[in-house]
């Protein structure tokens, strides 16, 4: 092939996917800083994006348009909804291939839902029927819960069909590609990002997510429909998650422990009296310090219909777990586990260590009506006056949050927690801390 030819064919396939963004552009301005972001480079390949560039095969990109204008546009959103998403930043110990399908058919089902006419394909009607069929299993088809589904895929399920149907893009930039500054081809495999570069970029796309989602709040509002895939899949990636160690340890109180102040002790008098005047010390050590651990607490647990026992079980033993490994207790505490539906079912008071292991072994599930939250807060506040806690910092409130909030502010700190089983946010009062949990996260343990 001539110089001129190769050039003129590089040229016509830069029009046709500045064509497909400027498609886009009109149909989707809340999405016009992700479809703007990247630089184009070129591969031996097909079509592939990564965190800041698109890499495309002329050819490709030409016969693709040549078969079908509007496939070429949907591939080019197909490729930045997965940056949206934040597929490009799987952990190490992902199986790709399954990941891989996962993300091509949220992204995949996300465009059906649009339903946008510059974005048709001969698939997608084949697609629906697989995606209706996916959505009577899975309630929100985002990436990690479609992976999750298709480690122990039903019968029905056959890969060399949803890799026809859904296959899209090269993954392989993910993994093995770093983008270069000279925009000349690229054919060899390049070592990845350093893990600071990986990590910048993955917030840069966050952000971009988050500002796509803050406008889809007025999109949903004036359109209502067509973007619910397109939200939740957002949402999964820019829900905040917290430490749910540190969370805890928010709610510790100050008080005296006997236990040597290493901050206040200083060992170099010490020693030196010891080795001179016959194992005489200059400087007693102080047997007290002020130390952030926990006294007075309260667990409150939503024991409606609508909350499944054994997570309120494993709930607990991950949160006394957490404390109790980590020293958060004082030797002497004062935590009341109150379990409510719509009123009050039960208060155990935990004095010891050994009462919250016998508590989690003899536990019974009380209650299973409707979920009323007030009724908790009114028996604290009758506690508090009664004089049942010295100095109370903390409520943590377990709960999927359908029930009815107090109107004014307690006089401690606050929080819901939630497993959060698809995304979507649950609203709590302006006073209040809002911690979610994942399914996953709270049955192995990795409550981050």
């Amino acid at each position: 092939m001539q110089m001129a030819d190769t050039d003129e064919i590089l040229k016509l396939a830069n029009d046709v996917l500045d064509i497909s963004r400027n498609k886009l552009l009109v149909n989707l301005r809340y999405m016009d800083v992700a479809l703007t972001f990247h630089r184009k480079h070129v591969y031996d390949g097909s079509i592939s994006a990564n965190s800041d560039c698109i890499w495309f095969d002329p050819l490709y990109v030409l016969n693709v348009y040549k078969e079908s204008r509007e496939e070429i546009t949907r591939n080019y959103l197909h490729l930045v909804l997965h940056c949206v998403f934040l597929h490009q930043f799987a952990g190490a110990r992902i199986d790709r291939a399954r990941w891989d399908l996962a993300c091509d058919v949220a992204v995949e089902s996300t465009i059906c839902e649009l339903r946008l006419a510059c974005t048709g394909s001969d698939r997608e009607d084949r697609q629906l029927l697989l995606i209706r069929r996916l959505r009577s299993e899975i309630k929100y088809l985002t990436a990690e819960k479609i992976y999750a589904w298709l480690e122990n895929k039903p019968s029905w399920v056959r890969i060399d069909e949803w890799l026809e149907l859904f296959s899209v893009d090269d993954h392989s930039t993910w993994y093995d590609h770093e983008s270069n500054s000279s925009g000349t081809a690229s054919q060899s495999r390049l070592a990845g990002p350093s893990p600071e570069v990986r990590s910048a970029d993955e917030d840069q796309w966050k952000n971009i997510a988050r500002q796509i989602e803050m406008e889809l709040e007025i999109f949903a509002k004036v359109r209502g429909e067509g973007a619910g895939n397109l939200i939740q899949n957002i949402r999964a990636v820019t829900r905040e998650r917290c430490d749910y160690s540190d969370f805890l340890r928010k709610f510790a109180s100050v008080g005296e422990e006997m236990k040597v102040s290493d901050s206040e002790f200083d060992y170099i008098y010490y020693t030196y009296g010891l080795s001179n005047y016959r194992n005489m010390p200059l400087i007693e050590p102080l047997e007290y310090r002020e130390d952030h651990r926990i006294r007075d607490f309260v667990i409150a647990i939503d024991t409606s219909g609508s909350v499944a026992g054994d997570e309120v079980r494993t709930f607990l033993r991950k949160t006394y777990g957490i404390l109790n490994q980590q020293g958060s207790f004082f030797r002497d505490i004062n935590v009341h586990i109150i379990q409510c539906d719509a009123e009050i079912q039960d208060d155990h008071v935990i004095r010891t260590t050994a009462d919250f292991d016998r508590y989690l072994e003899e536990m019974e599930i009380r209650g299973l009506g409707g979920t009323d939250f007030r009724p908790v807060f009114r028996y604290v506040d009758e506690l508090i006056r009664d004089g049942a806690f010295s100095d109370l910092k903390g409520l943590i409130y377990f709960t999927d949050g359908l029930g009815t909030y107090p109107e004014t502010k307690p006089g401690y700190k606050t929080a819901f927690v939630f497993v959060d089983d698809g995304y979507n946010l649950p609203a709590v009062p302006v006073w209040a801390i809002r911690v979610l949990l994942q399914q996953d996260e709270l049955r192995e343990g990795i409550i981050q």
